[in-house]
């Protein structure tokens, strides 16, 4: 004999302004399936967990790849936001129904929007330049490497939160000046802000040379938005 307890729990909500893409946060619940006005969103399980050892506070990915490189959030649920399409939401009332297997707390669920996007890259000036802009009969090294962001289509790049030539710090969420620093972000500003995507050159001859015979690189975080 099964003992298998079932629930249907349903509620109603309003759709958040915007455009920007939604997701149920659904880290209350146990195992189902849940439902937007009628459209199924798939299957949620926030009762897995992620084994709860392995992970690490160094991350490097030079190297041979394996399964257990770079290793986050062990211990936590493997999956907790479930994306919902803009167009199956109403302007109005929008109905959510849950099947709920084992158990849960429907009146935590929540409804999620991104109104931005963090894009950042990091870029040596001995780096190779870009494949795409190789050309034939031309010398390698008189090709500068290029810093490249792109935000997804339809979204545009809004701000930048930092930007460095010379020797930063950190990565992208906790970029930081290092001892050599020009401050280049007025010249990001101009070639990226309400574009889609930018491509800026790493070279001395663009950005100046804080620093006269030091490797130098140029970091960049940028806001997009919807």
């Amino acid at each position: 004999m099964f003992n298998i307890s079932l629930h249907f729990p349903e509620a109603t909500f309003l759709a958040p302004e915007g455009k920007g893409p939604l997701s149920l946060d659904l880290a209350s619940m146990g195992k189902g399936q849940a439902w937007v006005n009628g459209q199924s969103i798939g299957r949620y399980w926030p009762a897995y967990l992620a084994p709860s050892t392995g992970c690490t506070t160094n991350c490097d990915y030079r190297g041979a790849y394996d399964a257990s490189k770079c290793l986050r959030n062990c211990g936590q649920p493997a999956q907790t936001l479930y994306h919902i399409p803009r167009t199956w939401v109403h302007s109005g009332k929008n109905l959510l129904v849950l099947h709920e297997e084992l158990g849960g707390d429907p009146s935590k669920i929540s409804l999620l929007t991104r109104t931005g996007q963090e894009v950042c890259a990091h870029v040596s000036e001995a780096d190779p330049p870009p494949a795409d802009s190789w050309q034939p009969n031309l010398e390698f090294m008189s090709q500068s490497s290029q810093v490249r962001l792109t935000c997804e289509q339809g979204w545009h790049i809004s701000m930048i939160n930092f930007a460095s030539f010379g020797t930063p710090r950190g990565h992208c969420g906790t970029f930081n000046p290092g001892n050599c620093h020009a401050n280049v972000l007025s010249v990001v500003q101009q070639a990226c802000i309400g574009q889609e995507g930018c491509a800026i050159p790493v070279s001395t001859a663009r950005l100046g040379d804080p620093c006269p015979g030091v490797l130098k690189s140029l970091a960049i975080e940028a806001l997009c938005s919807y």
